[in-house]
């Protein structure tokens, strides 16, 4: 299993490297930091939303960004459309539970960003890195040209 993924790993174009790189990186992040709220506050550590749904997928969080972490990790396509899921739920469910900020302190709306630009990056790459996987999943170990949004 490790030297096929290792073999898989390097049959993709080195930008889909990255690009899984970063997706693998960001996941892991959004992973300690949902465990870590949980850690600390407990089950109720979103109360400050009051809609119970956004509630429960930001705990839900803690499950499903490392399930997205290992599965783009494992070279999985199937994450690749997870993380995009994922990520659009996550981007909606902040700008939605924070709506509130735009008429009290707009200013507030900039710790969003990281979130919302990771979110544009994975979505961006989405069809790009599923197509680089279906690739190198047929001829593992032979370098692909493929150039992403073509």
């Amino acid at each position: 299993m490790g030297l096929e993924l290792r073999q898989r790993w390097g049959g993709q174009p080195v930008w889909a490297r990255w690009v899984r790189a970063v997706y693998v990186i960001g996941f892991l992040e959004g992973s300690c930091v949902h465990a870590l709220d949980l850690a600390w506050r407990g089950i109720h550590a979103y109360a400050s939303f009051p809609q119970v749904p956004l509630q429960a997928f930001f705990v839900s969080l803690a499950v499903l960004d490392p399930i997205v972490a290992v599965l783009v990790g494992a070279m999985r396509r199937e994450g690749v459309w997870l993380a995009g899921a994922v990520m659009v739920m996550d981007v909606c469910a902040n700008w939605w539970g924070n709506r509130h900020w735009l008429h009290d302190d707009p200013a507030r709306l900039l710790r969003l960003l990281p979130i919302t630009l990771f979110g544009l990056f994975v979505v961006a790459f989405l069809l790009p890195l599923h197509r680089a996987a279906t690739g190198a999943a047929g001829q593992a170990g032979q370098p692909q040209a493929t150039v992403p949004f073509a």
